[in-house]
């Protein structure tokens, strides 16, 4: 049964995800059940697979879906992680132009992991309580969206220090066993999560801005010092082939950080699995 007078926009970028979207769609359409409205919004960048069509296709079967698409003959970015924080902000300023009255919106990845059995009862059950802002959930066999993970002593991308391969194990290592060290109905709380899949109140966050571009101020002086400490490292900006590290971060972060700021939002993570 839906909560009353709740509504979700349920959003992300789409690009080569042809093999995941009918699955993906399935367990959208279960999450929006939870909701008494909901839309989906999604944002299209060009691909090399059947991702357009099938995106047609649903859109055509149901009138809940809004598809963006990227019209653009050109990159507006060399960079991966700027053009998604694009394609993201693209789809958060739609919830605010279109349904700036709805409670909820979803940014979630339409791939591989959001495409396994989704258990919604886990959601349902988050959506009565008011302890969290944000809020991200764990995955199976092991929490993976590290690049996006900001919790102390791990402030920043653990790209932009030495030895960014062994703190990835790190930190999962870390971020694993503290929520497997949670009371009862606890959650971890962070500076920043993602995760494939996250909930906000729109209130918190719809006036804040995803980006992809390195910035050193973002997180205070003591908190970037207490990385460098907990890693042996001072900041590095290394080119990882598919990341540059000079020009580009996880686009969640900035994304939280300003929440944070401004709202003093509580982005929280739940040992809870939703999609196993």
């Amino acid at each position: 049964m839906a909560f009353s007078k709740s509504s979700c926009c349920i959003c992300g970028p789409v690009r080569n995800c042809g093999p995941f979207l009918k699955r993906v769609f399935k367990n959208i359409e279960k999450v929006g059940s939870l909701f008494d409205d909901y839309q989906i919004i999604i944002y299209y960048d060009d691909s090399f697979d059947n991702t357009l069509q099938i995106l047609k296709n649903y859109e055509k079967q149901n009138n809940k879906l809004k598809l963006i698409i990227n019209n653009n003959t050109r990159e507006m970015s060399p960079f991966r992680t700027h053009r998604i924080a694009h394609a993201r902000n693209q789809c958060v300023q739609y919830v605010k132009d279109t349904h700036p009255d709805f409670r909820y919106f979803i940014m979630m990845d339409f791939d591989d992991p959001n495409s396994k059995t989704c258990n919604i009862e886990v959601i349902k059950k988050y959506l009565e309580r008011i302890d969290w802002d944000a809020l991200t959930f764990n995955t199976r066999p092991a929490y993976y969206d590290i690049w996006a993970l900001s919790i102390y002593p791990f402030c920043f991308s653990y790209n932009h220090f030495k030895n960014n391969s062994y703190y990835y194990k790190v930190m999962q290592h870390y971020v694993t066993l503290k929520l497997h060290n949670l009371k009862n109905d606890e959650l971890l709380p962070c500076i920043s999560s993602f995760n494939g899949f996250s909930i906000y109140r729109a209130d918190k966050f719809l006036n804040c801005k995803y980006d992809g571009k390195v910035n050193l101020n973002l997180i205070p002086i003591h908190y970037m010092r207490a990385h460098m400490r907990a890693t042996k490292s001072k900041i590095i900006f290394k080119d990882y082939g598919n990341v540059k590290g000079k020009y580009e971060d996880c686009e969640h972060r900035a994304f939280h950080v300003e929440a944070i700021n401004k709202n003093n939002a509580k982005i929280m993570i739940s040992p809870e699995i939703v999609f196993s």
